[in-house]
């Protein structure tokens, strides 16, 4: 029998990326020296590689326990969730900070939700619909897109292989980097009727991303293989991550966000939602280095506990910190340099006790028995969201996955 325990470094790391998003979205003065810590890749892009990992790894050991359609309606359920969670945060900035930032004249609300401002009920519909994402806002609709195709591809990984899809996904990115997002995003306006801010569709995003998404559902997929061996990487790739690694985390720091600074067309190549080539390349070498290094570093450093807490509880407190920052963006507006340096600390410090006191008390909710016999058909993100060991025990692998 085999026996998946929780990866306590899994929800230690996305603990420790949506920490950097409330760094990075709330307005002080850490945002800009904290915003891509690491070199010229956001949190963001960590946070999503890792919940498709996580999302690989638990639903594909459904698919092989009990059936695809078993995989597909947890996926289904899980799209529904985060689709509730995007549909309450649009709706808490479509009501109570838009009138609270109109009655205070606030730009900096005026600014984010100008298109909604403009023509409020097809800036409402198209939110709903996804195809209108306004700024922070951005990352649950990609989700949940993701969500709804990847037990598609799982199925026909699974049962195929993972060449023909992992072609496919680099072919789609490589077509977003030369205007592909565009025709999807005139395709979406002929089909809906709903014409939005370009860069506020999500498009570029969806074509772009969905690469990073692949690849850490193959990453997460590929450790339950019965034969599944760990990552190892010859010395002359870990050399050149390594390498890759530390001139981005050096560039970085020794200049600004923009890489090449006022050359729009050369910084293309580290764009964030596009995921430029250069950009990529950092995220990878940045990932091999933390698969080799990782395990070394989990043995002789201690457990943060409490970002463990925040990645466990990953989506309710990813929404709350949507909803601090939109609060602070409402009533301090964007400009940090009106407060004093302590101003901006206390800010930090009391955002960051309020997302553990939404991740202490989702788990509490959460942490509740469940009878062995359900255990086939428990939710498995509901096991992921909860602090106990998950058993999620199978035997090896058939030879043939079951259909439904």
């Amino acid at each position: 029998m085999k026996r998946f325990d929780r990866l306590w470094e899994v929800d230690a790391l996305r603990g420790l990326m949506l920490l950097l998003m409330l760094v990075t979205h709330l307005p002080t003065r850490l945002t800009s020296p904290l915003g891509q810590p690491f070199g010229f890749v956001s949190a963001a892009e960590g946070f999503v590689l890792l919940s498709a990992f996580m999302a690989g790894l638990v639903y594909s050991r459904l698919a092989w326990r009990d059936s695809i359609g078993a995989m597909r309606q947890a996926f289904w359920r899980r799209a529904l969730k985060i689709y509730l969670c995007q549909a309450a945060t649009l709706l808490f900035l479509f009501t109570f900070i838009a009138a609270l930032g109109i009655r205070i004249d606030q730009p900096a609300v005026k600014d984010l939700m100008s298109y909604y401002l403009h023509d409020p009920y097809a800036a409402f519909v198209a939110g709903l619909l996804l195809v209108y994402e306004p700024p922070l806002l951005d990352i649950l609709p990609l989700y949940v897109l993701f969500m709804l195709a990847s037990p598609w591809v799982l199925a026909w990984a699974m049962r195929r292989s993972w060449r023909g899809v992992m072609l496919l996904s680099f072919a789609i990115w490589v077509l977003a980097q030369f205007g592909l997002g565009a025709w999807v995003y005139h395709a979406t306006v002929a089909l809906t009727g709903l014409r939005g801010p370009f860069n506020e569709s999500g498009s570029v995003a969806t074509c772009g991303w969905q690469c990073l998404w692949v690849v850490g559902l193959w990453l997460g997929a590929s450790r339950n293989a019965p034969d599944a061996r760990p990552l190892v990487f010859p010395g002359w790739v870990v050399a050149v991550a390594v390498l890759l690694a530390l001139t981005g985390l050096v560039w970085r720091h020794a200049g600004n966000q923009a890489p090449f600074g006022a050359n729009e067309s050369l910084n293309l190549l580290f764009d964030k939602w596009l995921l430029g080539p250069l950009r990529l390349l950092d995220l990878a070498a940045l990932a091999i280095c933390c698969i080799r290094f990782g395990p070394a570093w989990a043995r002789f450093l201690p457990r943060q506990r409490w970002l463990e807490a925040l990645g466990a509880a990953s989506l309710p407190v990813f929404c709350a910190h949507l909803v601090i920052v939109l609060l602070v963006l409402a009533l301090f507006g964007a400009n940090p340099l009106v407060r004093p340096w302590w101003a901006d600390g206390l800010l930090l410090v009391l955002s960051v006790v309020a997302l553990y006191g939404v991740a202490w008390v989702t788990l509490k909710f959460e942490k509740r028995p469940t009878k062995p016999a359900q255990s086939s058909r428990t939710d498995p993100e509901a096991i992921e969201a909860t602090r106990q060991t998950a058993a999620v025990a199978a035997a090896e692998p058939p030879a043939n996955l079951p259909a439904a």
